[in-house]
């Protein structure tokens, strides 16, 4: 079977987040001062093969660990649907 996944990767909360950082203030440049608290991360898509839901949501899991997310620094989260 072929899912999808959407996986959102995030900086940790209690880290600073520069480019969210300046994406705020620069909402105040455009009247938009109700923005605020900005922060700025990935979206990543991708496909996988697996055996079972179970199974796709592991490899993605690992993938995320392994490669896609740094845990030091980044959060991350997926839905998984089928292809």
């Amino acid at each position: 079977m072929k899912f999808n996944a959407h996986i959102t990767v995030m900086p940790q909360k209690a880290l600073l987040d520069p480019q969210g950082r300046a994406v705020s203030a620069s909402m105040k440049n455009l009247n938009l001062s109700e923005i605020d608290n900005v922060r700025i991360g990935k979206h990543i898509t991708l496909e996988v093969d697996a055996t079972s839901k179970d199974d796709a949501h592991q490899k993605v899991d690992q993938a995320c660990k392994q490669l896609l997310a740094n845990p030091i620094m980044e959060t991350y989260d997926f839905m998984l649907s089928e292809a």
